[in-house]
């Protein structure tokens, strides 16, 4: 059995939400409440030994890190997450790392966190996730401007920029950034949120109760 290891609200485990729904791969998601700590808990460890989310157990085999387990899915079920082509390659890539490996990190809850507290409270979550997201969408969006760029981020076909590109959008929102400074990235991001497997992987369906 497929499962993941999952929080709600993780920009990375909502990527592979929205992964698994186009693949249309049958999955169990087991939450991993993150802001009680359970992520650093010895069973989160034994699977996870960064103390992290998305942890998917698949293959029988136990694989972490987003981007990683989406090239995974890619290559195991011809998902066409990244183009045929090496220069097509490249820019996928490039658009997908701008997003988790530039953005996403600095706008973690545990860094947020530590430049709040750092600050003696001169800097708040707000604020600091509105600078360093509309920095990251601005050189995204200048990404964009490219002969390559179709409906979405690369051509027609869901790739792992705009698998990236979906959750980082829903955390702009979240942080009240503004948004329309982005006409390129809004336009992809409706043509995204159109698709059933996007719109089934959002944070708001895999909300706990409680």
């Amino acid at each position: 059995m497929t499962v993941l290891y999952d929080y709600w609200r993780s920009s990375a485990a909502y990527r592979l939400r929205i992964a698994l729904a186009y693949l249309g791969m049958e999955y169990e998601s087991i939450p991993v409440n993150l802001l009680t700590g359970e992520q650093r808990s010895a069973e989160n460890l034994a699977r996870n030994p960064q103390g992290l989310v998305p942890s998917l157990q698949v293959d029988g085999r136990m694989l972490s890190q987003s981007l990683a387990i989406l090239e995974y899915l890619d290559e195991t079920r011809a998902a066409g997450f990244l183009p045929a082509d090496a220069a097509g390659r490249a820019r996928v890539r490039s658009m997908a790392y701008a997003i988790a490996m530039e953005t996403h990190p600095v706008c973690n809850l545990a860094v947020m966190r530590h430049a709040v507290s750092a600050s003696g409270g001169a800097i708040s979550n707000e604020s600091w996730s509105q600078h360093f997201i509309t920095r990251g969408l601005t050189g995204f969006e200048a990404m964009l401007d490219s002969p390559a760029t179709g409906r979405f981020c690369h051509g027609d076909q869901l790739s792992l920029a705009d698998i990236c590109l979906v959750p980082q959008i829903y955390n702009a929102r979240r942080w009240g950034v503004d948004l329309t400074a982005f006409p390129r990235i809004a336009r992809i991001i409706e043509e995204l949120e159109a698709l059933p497997a996007v719109s089934a992987a959002h944070p708001d369906r895999w909300q706990p109760a409680t």
